[in-house]
């Protein structure tokens, strides 16, 4: 089994750690009502994707808890 021969030092393995961030996740316009929608993901405001119509949008939020 392979085994590094020297200790990594902390300079370096911090340097490496330092990409494994978060993100914040992207968002593009709408092309039909331009609002801002995730992208590859049906438009949550009008309900489009691809150019046309997938869902009816949602009016509100009428959720009783």
């Amino acid at each position: 089994m392979a085994v590094p021969k020297q200790k990594q030092s902390h300079s370096r393995t911090n340097k490496r750690r330092s990409q494994h961030k978060l993100e914040a996740p992207t968002y593009n316009r709408c092309p039909q009502c331009h609002s801002p929608r995730r992208p590859h993901r049906v438009c949550p405001v009008c309900g489009t994707y691809g150019g046309r119509e997938v869902v009816a949008p949602e009016l509100g939020h009428e959720h009783d808890h």
